[in-house]
């Protein structure tokens, strides 16, 4: 049985290629990808098909948060099931738990497209685990978005 989708879009004022190089280069990636009340960081990053990564998040509250995997962080694990350059990015993420609630694996699609002078973002959550809450997951999609934003829309 397939599990719950999540997604969230927005319209950001960049050029595709600005925006797909965010994406894709982990240093630019671990200054968006965390929503607001995170940090983030990769061990490894494998860019193509087949290829891996390793992100730790890091909450900045961690009392009040004590993550998927612990002590106030979540350990993420992706492989790269397709990219489609400039257009489209699959991954598989795994969170490192002992929670069977994060049990799973969800893909996560992100799409590119131009829109009038802009670049149109999506993100999609497939076969999201269930101990992940539908409402904060899309709160922190949507996070991730505007801090994407935030980054793209730089003056240059």
């Amino acid at each position: 049985m397939a599990g719950r989708t999540d997604s969230a879009d927005r319209l950001m004022r960049a050029a595709p290629d600005a925006v797909w190089r965010a994406m894709t280069e982990p240093a630019q990636l671990a200054r968006w990808l965390p929503p607001e009340g995170m940090t983030g960081s990769f061990t490894h990053f494998d860019l193509r098909p087949g290829g891996s990564y390793r992100m730790t998040l890091v909450y900045d509250d961690p009392v009040a948060n004590a993550g998927k995997s612990g002590d106030g962080h979540d350990i993420v694990e992706g492989r790269f099931a397709a990219i489609m350059p400039g257009e489209r990015l699959e991954q598989l993420v795994e969170f490192e738990s002992e929670d069977p609630a994060f049990d799973g694996v969800m893909r996560m699609i992100w799409e590119v497209a131009a829109e009038g002078a802009g670049t149109r973002v999506t993100i999609r959550a497939e076969d999201v685990p269930p101990g992940i809450d539908a409402e904060d997951h899309r709160a922190g999609l949507a996070s991730s978005l505007a801090n994407l934003a935030a980054l793209v829309e730089r003056a240059p």
